[in-house]
């Protein structure tokens, strides 16, 4: 019996010949060495092994190396959650005294923790606007440390100017971090356009099915380096299993982006002529401001729309209980089509003041379209539409 169990720890009897076609999930929380020699070549940085799931895992380092890839970047880490990502890398590069710099029209959890939870521990932050972000050389202050945006933004699909950022950046030594997790990096590829660290919600397009929550950073090995040594203290790194799910979604980004693209076409210029809708925001249309520089920065406007349908909260209340085919949840990025309403998901708890300074009103609906037919889609925001 003994040696039955020694041959199953070892592994014996398995074929070493066997070459997957798919990504093994290697389920374990620890690996074996032969020797103290493999030991010290580990903790010396002379050996490609692995020690310790919450250090690296096979499964989730070939799902890193995948994302990495995808955004251009050296090298990436995956994380529990899009949170996770964010605030174990803010973490890691920033201190007591030193301050970020943050849109303010954000995500409301980046916003929140940055907003209220950093203070805490002598973290300053700074909030800037649409148009401040434009002038980026006046933003930077001595103590800056970091500056954060979204382009697309969260949810009102403004956009900023990505290389006039990172470049001022730059010039001054401060880490420029954009949220790429509305664009995806199938239509828009930051780093190329010399930002240092791209986050994405992989819960998201990345993942694309609803299923896995989890978060990313991609970068220079010389950064992501200093994030590894916070999510190794911090235990944030992402489960191998999940990390195999979202590897699986990865091989459909393409052909789910391109669809996603295009459905949220359709239904943003139906809904732009439409008479019962106050506005319509989409940078794929020619009417939304930023049109020009979404078009010269992305290669698609993704399967974001929001729509301002008017008459307060109670009509978009109204609105989003009415809808059939598109389900009401938060989150986004699915094959599903999802509404929410901002001000009770991304933006709750805001107040009017932080609302304004976000560009987000009472009256907006979040819509993020999924893979359906486009014409099952239309229809339903038809007949919602008659609230």
């Amino acid at each position: 019996m003994r040696a039955a169990t020694e041959m199953i720890h070892r592994g014996e009897g398995v074929n070493r010949d066997a070459d997957p076609l798919t990504l093994p999930i290697y389920e374990t929380t620890t690996f074996v060495f032969e020797n103290a020699e493999q030991v010290k070549a580990y903790n010396a940085g002379r050996s490609q092994r692995f020690l310790y799931s919450r250090y690296g895992n096979p499964t989730t380092a070939a799902v890193e190396q995948t994302i990495a890839r995808l955004e251009g970047a050296e090298t990436a880490m995956l994380f529990s959650s899009g949170m996770a990502a964010t605030a174990t890398t803010l973490l890691a590069l920033l201190k007591s005294g030193d301050e970020v710099v943050c849109s303010s029209a954000i995500y409301g959890g980046t916003l929140h923790l940055i907003a209220d939870l950093f203070p805490r521990y002598g973290i300053k932050a700074r909030f800037a606007t649409v148009d401040e972000l434009a002038r980026p050389e006046a933003l930077l202050g001595s103590s800056t440390r970091a500056v954060w945006f979204e382009s697309p933004i969260n949810p009102t699909l403004r956009c900023v100017d990505i290389a006039p950022i990172a470049a001022a950046c730059r010039a001054r030594q401060i880490v420029s971090i954009i949220d790429n997790t509305f664009a995806s990096p199938f239509n828009q590829r930051p780093i190329p356009l010399g930002v240092d660290l791209v986050m994405h919600s992989v819960t998201k397009y990345l993942n694309g099915h609803s299923d896995v929550t989890a978060g990313a950073i991609a970068g220079s090995a010389a950064l992501v380096e200093q994030i590894d040594k916070a999510r190794r203290l911090l235990g944030t790194i992402l489960d191998p299993h999940a990390a195999y799910a979202i590897g699986r979604g990865l091989k459909t980004l393409a052909v789910r982006m391109e669809r996603h693209n295009s459905n949220a076409m359709a239904v943003a210029r139906w809904l732009e002529n439409d008479p019962r809708v106050l506005q319509v925001y989409d940078p794929g249309l020619p009417s939304h401001p930023d049109h020009a520089l979404a078009a010269r920065q992305m290669r698609g406007f993704g399967g974001m729309v929001c729509v301002d349908v008017g008459g307060g909260q109670d009509r978009a209340e109204r609105f989003f209980d009415r809808l059939q085919v598109i389900k009401r949840a938060a989150s986004l990025g699915g094959v599903e089509s999802l509404c929410s309403l901002p001000v009770l998901t991304s933006q709750w708890g805001h107040s009017d003041a932080q609302l304004a300074d976000a560009g987000v009103t009472r009256s907006m609906v979040r819509l993020s379209i999924g893979l359906e037919d486009p014409q099952d889609l239309i229809e339903d925001l038809d007949q919602a539409l008659k609230s």
